[in-house]
């Protein structure tokens, strides 16, 4: 069990939450979907604080739901608890976070180096740490993309758009608003299959593991965003050219 790095912050997988307080997935998943219901209906909080939608490749290689939780979102989950599993589950998610934060701070207290020989000895260090950190690379490029789900970039192209053009017109609509750096759907549309959120497994600087999320439309989403943009009579390249032959 290990914590994960999602832009910049600290989180742990659903799936690892579940097994520490000896629950099922499934039933973990269930209240937290009920925890962001709740959340949600205050307009002053964002359930992503908390609770940050991603998703697994299963050993069936199936791309299935889970969540990153915060250290808030940890704090939530532990709040809900009492007796004697809440207070191992507090021990171990505030352990775990103490942890990371002391590997966080000890790369400030290292020395520059000085000289031409202690340069090169630092690069042949992190060259190997990036060499033992391949094989996760490669796998998460294996497993943890799904060919079924497309970008808003490749989306847009077929209407002779750029990514941003089609972002700002779902946000008119409604249908997406902008989370910090990402968009995001309303809570109207979260739960409809529309999109999915692919994890993107990367190499950060200081050597440790880092996981960003991004948000891709499924089949069912791409058909969605048509019959919208449809409906105000914005049809792809492809069918703007066949009604010019007609």
């Amino acid at each position: 069990m290990k914590l994960l790095d999602f832009e910049g912050q600290s989180v742990l997988d659903s799936r690892d939450v579940a097994k520490m307080i000896g629950k099922e997935h499934k039933n973990l998943m269930r209240d937290i979907r009920t925890y962001i219901k709740d959340i949600e209906e205050s307009s002053n909080l964002s359930s992503r604080q908390f609770f940050i939608p991603s998703t697994y490749t299963s050993k069936q290689g199936k791309v299935l739901p889970n969540y990153l939780l915060t250290k808030q979102g940890c704090e939530f989950v532990a709040n809900k608890m009492t007796g004697k599993k809440g207070n191992q589950f507090t021990a171990q998610y505030v352990s775990l976070f103490n942890q990371m934060k002391q590997q966080i701070e000890i790369p400030s207290k290292f020395n520059i180096p000085k000289t031409l020989p202690e340069a090169l000895r630092l690069a042949a260090d992190q060259a190997e740490q990036l060499a033992k950190q391949k094989p996760k690379v490669d796998y998460f490029d294996s497993q943890m993309r799904n060919p079924g789900l497309m970008t808003t970039t490749e989306i847009a192209k077929d209407y002779g758009w750029s990514a941003k053009t089609l972002n700002k017109e779902l946000n008119k609509r409604h249908i997406i608003f902008k989370q910090g750096k990402h968009w995001v759907l309303y809570q109207k549309y979260a739960d409809k299959g529309y999109t999915q959120y692919e994890p993107y497994d990367y190499q950060k600087n200081n050597g440790q593991h880092g996981v960003h999320n991004n948000l891709k439309w499924t089949q069912k989403g791409k058909k969605f965003i048509y019959d919208l943009l449809a409906k105000d009579d914005i049809h792809p390249v492809a069918e703007q050219m066949n009604l010019l032959e007609v």
